[in-house]
């Protein structure tokens, strides 16, 4: 999936941080989680630390998403 491929208006309604396996779900990678999981190792998405878990920062890549366009 390219991030092109993403619609605004879902992304408009997005949770500021999701963890990187229900971030998968949302986008519709539900069933291949480690592409996104890819994604994270490779720095593709910003995240951020919440004690051992991964967040990607849904807010910061809403952000650079709608600034590309």
């Amino acid at each position: 999936m390219d991030f092109q491929e993403l619609e605004t208006e879902t992304l408009k309604h997005a949770p500021p941080v999701l963890p990187w396996v229900k971030f998968a779900e949302w986008i519709g990678l539900g069933d291949e989680p480690k592409v996104v999981r890819g994604w994270v190792d490779r720095g593709y998405v910003p995240t951020l630390r919440i004690g051992k878990r991964v967040m990607i920062n849904v807010e910061l890549f809403r952000h650079q998403l709608l600034e590309d366009e």
